[in-house]
């Protein structure tokens, strides 16, 4: 597995891999471009190309050849969907003649990562954990007495706290931002911002409810940032950006949790995160929302369980909970916005989270379906699900609404 900084990306909603992937695919071409050119193409295919304008994919590589001085055609086939992945981009450079200059196909695979076509492994990031499996990493740490984290340490080196750390302050920062936010959301949905007002309401009430509805209102108000473009964490993407910090943010404020601590939960939660993107996906467009919500609900019960002093295999037991009941969940986004069902789902898993950790945590441990057997399942699930309910808005609650 490559390093959790890769998982946790800190960057611009409304998505990790129509908006966040395609910049970094967009910069990644115009840096090789050598010579001017008399015209230059993007062309989108699949999910890209369905549901871009929604994600404000042609604005993020339109931004990108503005800085670089220069114009773009994008060209929309939604009907062709590549073999690799369904979020594809083809760059090209044309010269006065109609010649081709340059050319790069890219695919943003999910949680804003990119794959270049043909690039060699020089470019590519090095593996840097040994262990690829949830059970050969748990059997480690419990033989050599290790926590989770200390084994994202040991691979990561000291250096990963000095990341985490940017990543709680962006995290942190973007509840609150969130919170003192009011009024409607970006699109023709015309959706009302509604953490601000969960927070109040949640304010009155005691104990297990005012517990439930602060985390609510935390989650909210990072999912509308996200929906409005604000700076937010992929947590493991930018449509389920609002789920860790929900759960995070909580249980800092009303624990007083020390700072290291949080760091810690984070990393474990990004070793969660990793062992999915590893062997499954992470992607919409590919295994459907069950790899974007359902695995945010995974990493932020893993990191909930450690806070609240689980072991590791009641660690991993609220991790196998908390993505097994999102399994097969569609990614029908209204109008190809990250705004219905999106934004409510955030709050939503961040409840569940919370819920699979006390489960998790009145257990031994012990169950029949382990954490690998379920990502196994999650993928050969996301891969039967037609692709009208993978990130296309052609069906589910995206047509319904329509």
């Amino acid at each position: 597995m490559k390093s959790i900084k890769e998982l946790y990306n800190i960057g611009i909603g409304p998505s990790s891999s129509h908006t966040m992937g395609p910049q970094r695919i967009t910069k990644a071409f115009l840096s090789r471009q050598t010579t001017d050119a008399a015209r230059y193409e993007v062309k989108l295919y699949g999910s890209l190309a369905a549901t871009g304008k929604g994600h404000m994919t042609d604005m993020a590589i339109i931004d990108e050849f503005k800085n670089a001085g220069k114009e773009v055609e994008i060209v929309w086939l939604p009907e062709t969907v590549l073999p690799f992945h369904p979020n594809a981009m083809d760059l090209t450079a044309y010269g006065a003649s109609g010649e081709v200059l340059s050319h790069m196909r890219a695919y943003s695979v999910g949680g804003a990562a990119i794959h270049i076509e043909g690039d060699s492994d020089e470019h590519v990031s090095p593996e840097i954990y040994k262990l690829n499996s949830m059970s050969e990493i748990k059997e480690y740490c419990e033989k050599t007495g290790r926590c989770y984290w200390e084994y994202v340490e040991e691979s990561e080196g000291p250096e990963i706290w000095d990341h985490l750390r940017e990543v709680w302050g962006v995290m942190r920062r973007s509840v609150e931002r969130g919170l003192s936010k009011e009024g409607r959301l970006p699109g023709p949905l015309n959706l009302r911002r509604k953490a601000a007002q969960y927070h109040v309401k949640a304010e009155g009430y005691r104990d297990n409810l005012r517990s439930r509805g602060l985390t609510f209102a935390y989650a909210l108000a990072v999912s509308e940032e996200n929906a409005s473009g604000g700076e937010i964490v992929t947590a493991p993407t930018c449509g389920s950006s609002g789920v860790m910090p929900g759960v995070l943010y909580h249980i800092w404020k009303s624990r007083n949790v020390p700072e290291s601590r949080m760091l810690r939960a984070l990393a474990t939660a990004g070793l969660i995160g990793n062992i999915v993107k590893q062997n499954a996906s992470i992607s919409g467009a590919e295994v459907g929302c069950q790899g974007e919500v359902g695995v945010a609900c995974a990493m932020a019960a893993a990191a909930a369980c450690q806070l609240f002093g689980g072991s590791p295999a009641q660690i991993e037991y609220a991790a196998e909970m908390g993505l097994e009941h999102h399994l097969g969940m569609t990614c029908d986004p209204v109008c190809g916005l990250v705004q219905i069902p999106c934004i409510e789902r955030n709050a939503y898993a961040a409840a569940r989270a919370l819920d699979a950790n006390i489960y998790a945590s009145f257990s031994d441990g012990g169950h029949r379906v382990s954490f690998d057997k379920l990502v196994k399942v999650m993928k050969e699930t996301g891969h039967d699900l037609p692709s009208l309910y993978k990130e296309t808005a052609e069906g589910g609650l995206a047509k319904a609404s329509i």
